[in-house]
């Protein structure tokens, strides 16, 4: 017979949350009135699934603030419509001015990439990991464990920026004037600060031959 959902475990959320609503309406009242009624985030944030990165809480934003997408790895497949779906509403529909790709320090989706165990289903997307993880064998097989992994979580969250950069979302925008700017940090888990690498790219002349789409 199925296990019944432990039901004084999710008790505890929904007073978590009766708490913290309370907590919201005590300093703003009109909060929760004006939240449902639109949502303006000037930033999408595309970033790992791991729980020990929330992502309002490390930059010190509220609901409203932030868009939001998450997945293992903080990846952005070319054919990955969840991503691209959410990109193109943030960008055209919220219009919102920064995309930040933001990975993690010590990322096990990225550390699983490298060992190369079989996981199941999950191995099918870490091949874009992997990818990466060729295309720099050499500078990786000269760090240490650790070391390597983080390095691969910096690649990663460079090839990620390029990869958004590459779609023809944020390519129209662009080119109809569109101010959007896409940045790549990473975050550590360590001291709960994040990194910017200074990869940001902000037009089309910062798009490879390769990848610029034309008319």
């Amino acid at each position: 017979m199925p296990r019944r959902p432990n039901a004084p475990s999710l008790d505890r959320l929904i007073a978590s949350n009766r708490r913290w609503a309370e907590r919201i309406k005590a300093q703003d009242p009109d909060f929760f009135t004006t939240l449902s009624r639109q949502q303006a985030p000037e930033y999408l944030w595309i970033g790992c699934s791991d729980s020990r990165v929330p992502a309002n809480e490390i930059v010190g934003m509220l609901p409203g603030e932030l868009f939001v997408h998450r997945n293992v790895g903080n990846l952005v497949g070319n054919t990955d419509m969840n991503v691209l779906s959410v990109l193109q509403y943030a960008v055209e529909v919220l219009q919102v001015r920064h995309v930040l790709v933001v990975g993690h320090y010590g990322c096990g989706g990225v550390r699983a990439a490298l060992e190369n165990k079989a996981l199941g289903l999950i191995d099918n997307w870490l091949r874009h990991l992997r990818d990466i993880a060729r295309n720099h064998r050499e500078e990786l097989q000269a760090l240490a464990d650790d070391d390597r992994v983080n390095r691969l979580c910096e690649l990663n969250v460079m090839a990620q920026v390029r990869n958004v950069a590459h779609t023809t979302i944020v390519q129209t925008a662009w080119r109809t004037g569109r101010p959007l700017a896409i940045h790549g940090w990473v975050y550590s888990l360590r001291d709960g600060l994040v990194k910017d690498l200074q990869v940001s790219l902000d037009g089309l002349d910062q798009v490879s031959p390769v990848y610029l789409l034309e008319d």
